[in-house]
């Protein structure tokens, strides 16, 4: 209200003494400067309702960092150990209901419909390679290499800029339906920030350094406007930009989750979907290879890094298999490392269950976790529990599923599927069983 009276204010200074004819005018910039100061109102409302909702958000995802200062684009997007998904080392002091906190607030998740496949083809989190060293399960014709960041103990693939440099991972050939899935920082971007600065995601129907036929999607880093993400494919019937602002997205670790079913492509960042083609594949298994391709960031100033990278098969339906088989078994379920934090891009997985809890009113479901074998084993043993009670408390308080109808155990590293001496074993021994009971 003061900012509205001292606008009118000037504006009877300036049109006093004017003749009676100009009164209409004095009118409307009267209600031209109501308006604009109702507008900073509005705007000052918008932004302490978005600080508050990013502080609940927070409260959910991240019980122990309620205080954590906020990055902004001028920070490093650098993360810390503790919010890993990989490995179980350590054990903290974390709920195991941490979802608990507002489950109202959590719903902002519940409509992430990506499930990731169930059956892990590759997964590398570069754990075991050594800094400097380009990554053993890779190949390129260009450039990059492993790296820390800010002294933090896990490792990541510094890829290197350059027009048809690929990045090919050692994946077996992608079948028919699969997912992939991988974190991404992007370090020195500015509003001088290129917008042909990009990633493409590319598959391509062999594993050499040639394009060949492919289906490929991009975004930009871009700053300075929002470019959108670009689809294309080599039969020329696809070539298409498709509008998104992901700017922000891009300077906070953005997690990228792809799904492949047949000819159909979907890309999410984050928890929201950017792209949803029917058919941009061909209608045939020749795309059977994965590679990345990093296009005009500045040599010594913009950086790229990706972590975690996981192909699964399947990602298509997992009530199915629960209600055909009695069981269903996934890795997808993503824990911070060392606790019972469920990670928002898990919420697809749980989604799921809880529709088929919801189809089917009598069935009860018994919810075993899993661990790897880091760690001590008791440590382990307590962690499984809170993250099965943690997936029973997301089916109770988020979608509403009784409770009574749900039992938790927890079996640590006692019941390995993989091998817990590589990195693909461990990724396949961190899971989350579903039982019928």
């Amino acid at each position: 209200m003061k900012m509205k009276r001292l606008l009118i204010v000037l504006l009877l200074l300036l049109v006093g003494g004017a003749q009676i004819g100009e009164a209409q005018v004095f009118k409307k910039l009267k209600k031209r400067a109501e308006r604009a100061a109702e507008r900073t109102v509005e705007r000052r409302v918008d932004r302490e309702t978005s600080k508050k909702t990013d502080q609940v958000l927070d409260s959910i995802l991240e019980p122990g960092k309620k205080n954590k200062k906020a990055k902004g684009p001028a920070d490093n997007p650098i993360p810390d150990n503790e919010n890993t998904p990989v490995g179980d080392q350590g054990q903290d002091d974390t709920e195991a209901n941490s979802l608990q906190n507002d489950p109202g607030m959590m719903k902002v998740y519940s409509k992430f419909d990506f499930v990731p496949g169930d059956k892990l083809l590759f997964f590398d989190d570069f754990g075991q390679e050594y800094i400097g060293d380009f990554p053993s399960r890779w190949n390129t014709n260009g450039s990059g290499e492993i790296v820390s960041i800010n002294d933090a103990a896990d490792k990541w693939f510094e890829l290197k800029s350059g027009h048809s440099n690929y990045f090919i991972p050692d994946h077996p050939p992608l079948p028919e339906e699969y997912t992939i899935e991988f974190d991404v920082i992007a370090n020195g971007l500015d509003d001088k920030t290129a917008s042909t600065t990009v990633l493409k995601i590319i598959l391509s129907d062999n594993n050499s350094f040639k394009l060949g036929n492919y289906a490929m999607a991009q975004f930009s880093f871009c700053q300075y406007a929002p470019i959108g993400m670009r689809i294309r494919n080599s039969s020329g019937d696809i070539n298409n930009e498709i509008s998104a602002d992901v700017r922000e997205a891009v300077l906070s670790q953005p997690h990228i989750s792809i799904a492949v079913n047949k000819q159909r492509f979907r890309l999410w960042m984050n928890e929201k979907k950017y792209i949803d083609v029917p058919r941009l594949l061909p209608d045939d298994e020749s795309l059977s290879a994965l590679k990345f391709e990093l296009l005009y960031f500045k040599d010594g100033k913009e950086r790229l890094f990706i972590k975690n990278l996981k192909v699964a098969e399947g990602g298509l339906d997992l009530r199915r298999t629960l209600l055909a088989d009695g069981r269903v078994s996934t890795n997808g379920i993503l824990f911070e490392s060392g606790s019972a934090n469920i990670q928002p891009q898990s919420m697809g997985i749980i989604r799921q269950i809880s529709q088929v809890l919801q189809q089917e009113s009598s069935m009860k479901l018994n919810i075993i976790g899993h661990t790897d074998a880091d760690g001590n084993d008791a440590a382990n043993m307590e962690l499984s529990k809170k993250r099965a009670d943690a997936v029973k408390n997301a089916l109770v308080d988020i979608y509403t599923i009784d409770a009574s109808r749900l039992t938790t155990a927890g079996r640590g590293e006692t019941e390995p599927v993989g091998d817990n001496s590589t990195t693909d074993g461990k990724a396949q021994n961190r899971r989350v069983e579903f039982v019928k009971q």
